[in-house]
This record gives structure tokens, sequence and C-alpha cells, in this order.
């Protein structure tokens, strides 16, 4: 696989995922993803494909100082950037598909966006389930359907036509589990029959039209496909493709509706 179609970002790309697409997109989720895996003080929690930790930060909020939590993520500069921010969490570099844990070693176990990225995803699925404990709960958020989240549609879009399928597929990625029917049968496949799934409606925010897409660019796996020259062609054309996500003060926000799915162990 592509890096596109797993995800993966150099350093500096990290830093800047961290900076403009977290609070942008990912840090409102932490929550919820949090409460979905019902997890309390003084628990034992493994985020996996965890970045740059806005979710294993939430989580260790909650489990609290008698709690621990691990993120685990194959992504190095994710990894830097998550242990720069808070060194009280265990960071472990590894892949989902063969997690180096203990069967029944969490009580809970959490994933943020990342089962879009993993080359066997029912194998991933079975791995987190294989280290969950007997009573813990698993959580898991992927994105809905691309044509519900009408900013990154028209975004993705503007991509084909102007750089073509390679450059579109890469920001299409994310949204290739939005069909509920089809990820509820991921996790039957994996061997999570009990699995329910919660969609909720968030929000993308972004300061300005141009940051929008010089995140999209720069923070993610298009800087590898997009060279300086069309990236001040995309700024451009941006005016007038996305405008009407442009609030009055230039800000940008759209819907970015996301399934939160679930299951308790046995």
């Amino acid at each position: 696989m592509e890096a596109a179609a797993k995800g993966q970002v150099i350093r500096s790309a990290a830093e800047i995922y961290d900076e403009f697409f977290v609070p942008s997109l990912f840090e409102q989720w932490a929550a919820p993803v949090t409460e979905a895996a019902r997890i309390t003080a003084g628990q034992t929690v493994l985020d996996v494909a965890c970045g740059t930790g806005a979710l294993a930060r939430a989580v260790k909020a909650k489990v609290g100082p008698d709690g621990a939590v691990t993120g685990l993520d194959v992504n190095e500069g994710m990894l830097a950037v998550a242990q720069a921010k808070a060194p009280e969490i265990t960071w472990q570099n590894g892949a989902a598909e063969a997690l180096p844990f203990d069967d029944a070693s969490f009580d809970a176990v959490v994933s943020q966006f990342g089962l879009m990225f993993f080359e066997d995803r029912a194998g991933a699925l079975q791995e987190m389930w294989r280290v969950l404990r007997p009573g813990g709960h698993l959580a898991v958020a992927v994105w809905d359907r691309l044509e519900t989240s009408p900013g990154y549609a028209a975004m993705v879009a503007l991509l084909r036509r102007l750089f073509g399928e390679e450059a579109a597929n890469a920001l299409y990625a994310p949204y290739c589990l939005g069909e509920t029917g089809p990820l509820l049968e991921l996790f039957g496949e994996a061997g999570i029959g009990n699995a329910g799934v919660d969609t909720q409606v968030g929000k993308a925010q972004f300061p300005s039209l141009q940051d929008w897409v010089r995140t999209d660019v720069k923070g993610w796996t298009l800087a590898d496909l997009i060279d300086d020259e069309q990236y001040a062609l995309l700024q451009k054309e941006a005016e007038t493709a996305l405008a009407e996500f442009v609030n009055a003060d230039g800000s940008v926000s759209f819907d970015a509706p996301a399934h939160i799915v679930t299951a308790a162990k046995a």
C-alpha cells in the first residue's frame, strides 16, 4: 500500500497535523470515544493508532493517576510529537495487526480514525479484542461517508479536477469505511459479533481557508503528491471552489460526521 492509503506522514507533517488537524477535526472526538468505551478512574487503557495522542491524553485525564495509558502507532513522527506533549503516557511503536501485548492486558481499548488505514483491518480488530480483558469495552471511531462531510467532498472534487485521481484518492482514503453495513460486517469478520454503531455529527473548523488547504496538503500525505507550484494553484482555486464553507469572519466550518463502533467483551 502507498503512504496515502496507510495514512503515514513524515515528522514535519506530524507537527502540522498536531497543530492544525487535531484542534480542527480530531480533538472533539476524544470525549465521545472515551465515554463510549466506558473508561473510568484507575483503568489500564490502550489507544491503537494513537497519532499525536489527542485521544490518549483525554483517556489519561479520565483514568487519573492510578490508571495507565499506552498509545501505540506505527508512525515514529507522530509518536515523537506525542511523547513531547505527554511524557506521562507510555508511547510505543508497533503495528495494529500485531499488538505487542499479552492477551487480556487492558480494561479498555480505543482507536480513533486509524482503522481505515490498516493493511489488515479485520486482523487489527482481532488483535484489539485479544488484548481486551473480559468485561472490558472496545470503542473505534471512523469517518462517515465522504458525501456527509460537504467540505471534504468539495475538496476531493477540487483535487480531482486539478491533479487527478491519485491526489483525490489520498484525501478520500479516510472515508472508505463510512458505510455502516460493511463496517459492522468487518467487526463480525473479526469475531466481534455484538458490536453496535452510533453516528454523531462533529464539525470541521479551520481558522481560515488558507489554513484548511495548508493543513490538508502539508499535514497529510498530499505533501508527497503536490509540489509548490501545484500548492499555489490549489490555494488560488480554493478561493472560489470552497468559498461556500467560509464564514463571515473568514473561518471555515462544515459538518464532519463519524461512526463510533462499540463492543463489550464477555
